[in-house]
């Protein structure tokens, strides 16, 4: 069996951006885990508020993006979960600087 390291997936992961923030998933906090198990990559992740209307733009955005960027991988799943709740203290740095909150 061949085991697959989750960093790439993490990688293809910050190419996904957010369409309203302009600010990779990652980087703002939404991605919670990552699960890789015999080929099968399961995403965990929250969105900023549960009437977001991206869930399924995330759903179709996401696996195109990891299969692409990691193509040992065979099939991706996206998981949206709503504990924890997102706040905004779960964003980067980056990210933060890039929506204006830090300098």
């Amino acid at each position: 069996m061949i085991q697959i390291d989750t960093q790439p997936v993490w990688d293809a992961l910050k190419s996904v951006v957010d369409p309203e923030l302009g600010v990779n998933i990652v980087d703002l906090g939404l991605v919670y885990d990552v699960r890789v198990d015999q080929g099968h990559v399961e995403v965990v992740m929250t969105l900023t508020t549960p009437a977001c209307p991206l869930s399924a733009y995330f759903k179709q955005v996401i696996p195109a993006a990891v299969g692409k960027r990691v193509p040992e991988i065979g099939s991706v799943s996206v998981r949206v979960v709503w504990e924890p709740r997102w706040t905004p203290e779960m964003m980067s740095q980056e990210a933060k600087k890039a929506l204006g909150w830090t300098r």
